[in-house]
């Protein structure tokens, strides 16, 4: 029985930029081993795995081109995307995602999408001298939570120019390392990159479940509940965050820019 097969380009509204998350609609069970097969044949940051439930609900998964992950932002908002773009959902119905991090959900706002994930706040951590010497860079702050470091530098151009030591940074013992600043662009609040070789992915385009730390972060420093980010990798992102209690509303659009069946297997 053939899948069908997207990918899609997340948080952006333009071919070849943003995030690419392939999308494959189950049209039945499928094992584990088969599921991390494809994403490695994808071999994209995530591809997420979609499977209808009686009560019109999905069960959603990620895999990396290494392993399962337990929360994706991008890989959601593409996996949204096609159920309305193809009609499996109707515009106005929200999207309902079980997931390894619970109920997740999306609804559509114009050309936006926009996500309600749990927030993922950070604490102070002291910072291991591997994750300093592998990024080349002095913290002005560090934390982290269940997921990733979150390291704070002085300014955007210090974000931008990183070029981190992938090897040494494999070898720090977390999902990944998010690493940002206050943004200098006028409209925009802070800037961000996300490094997770240690999960398949030396940089990660566009990182939605980031989001779900530097959300609460920004938004305790600026003072607001509404905040513009861009993520400043070479493809590039554009996000909109809100702060919701112990939720985070996290916007975003995205672009289908591959329709396929999946013959293997």
């Amino acid at each position: 029985m053939r899948q069908k097969l997207f990918v899609v380009d997340a948080f952006t509204d333009r071919a070849f930029a943003g995030n690419p998350a392939a999308v494959c609609v189950l049209a039945g069970p499928r094992d584990d081993g088969w599921r991390q097969d494809v994403a490695r044949e994808m071999n994209l940051s995530e591809t997420a795995f979609l499977e209808k439930r009686d009560d019109g609900s999905y069960t959603l998964r990620w895999f990396t081109p290494a392993v399962e992950v337990d929360l994706c932002g991008h890989a959601t908002l593409a996996s949204a995307h096609i159920l309305w773009e193809t009609g499996e959902l109707a515009s106005g119905e929200t999207a309902r995602f079980h997931t390894r991090s619970n109920l997740l959900s999306a609804v559509k706002r114009g050309d936006w999408i926009e996500m309600d994930f749990p927030a993922e706040r950070e604490k102070p951590s002291a910072v291991p001298a591997e994750l300093v010497e592998a990024l080349g860079v002095k913290p002005l702050y560090a934390g982290r939570n269940r997921f990733d470091y979150l390291i704070e530098v002085g300014d955007e151009q210090i974000v931008r120019n990183l070029s981190p030591d992938m090897t040494r940074l494999k070898k720090v013992d977390m999902r990944g390392v998010i690493v940002t600043s206050r943004s200098l662009s006028a409209g925009v609040d802070f800037v961000s990159r996300f490094f997770a070789p240690a999960v398949g992915v030396d940089e990660d385009p566009v990182t939605g479940s980031a989001h779900c730390c530097l959300g609460p972060y920004w938004g305790a420093k600026l003072g607001k509940t509404s905040l513009s980010a861009l993520q400043v990798s070479a493809r590039g992102g554009v996000l909109r965050v809100g702060l919701k209690g112990e939720r985070v509303l996290i916007g975003g659009q995205a672009v289908t820019v591959l329709r396929a069946e999946l013959a293997g297997g």
